[in-house]
């Protein structure tokens, strides 16, 4: 069910505390921790603590939440010192999700060149 932490979701378990991340900042709603596999200086994921499957799932259910995840984005932007970052939603396999729980990149530290992939 949305909103229900998952049994089969890394991030779901991340939430929990069952398997360990390196994580930079933390609130009543959001977690943020760093991606295992960085694709810039600075790759953090915020992620929502309530397990939606995507952002468009996310924000039709939850906006607020969705908005928390935003706000925290920013968060790690200032606390990483990035004068310049991107924030990546990515949705479906096509677009490279792996881990199907709403999770927003915040990546920085270098140029990003446009258009991304």
């Amino acid at each position: 069910m949305a909103g229900e932490p998952q049994d089969d979701c890394l991030f779901c378990k991340i939430v929990a505390g069952h398997v360990p991340a390196t994580i930079v900042q933390e609130t009543d709603t959001t977690i943020a921790f760093r991606d295992i596999n960085p694709q810039a200086p600075t790759h953090v994921l915020v992620i929502p603590k309530a397990h939606y499957e995507n952002a468009a799932a996310l924000a039709a259910a939850e906006p607020v939440l969705a908005a928390d995840v935003l706000r925290e984005a920013q968060s790690v932007a200032d606390e990483e010192k990035l004068d310049s970052y991107r924030v990546v939603f990515n949705t479906g396999p096509g677009a490279g999700q792996t881990v199907f729980h709403a999770h927003a990149h915040v990546l920085g530290g270098r140029g990003l060149q446009w258009p991304p992939g």
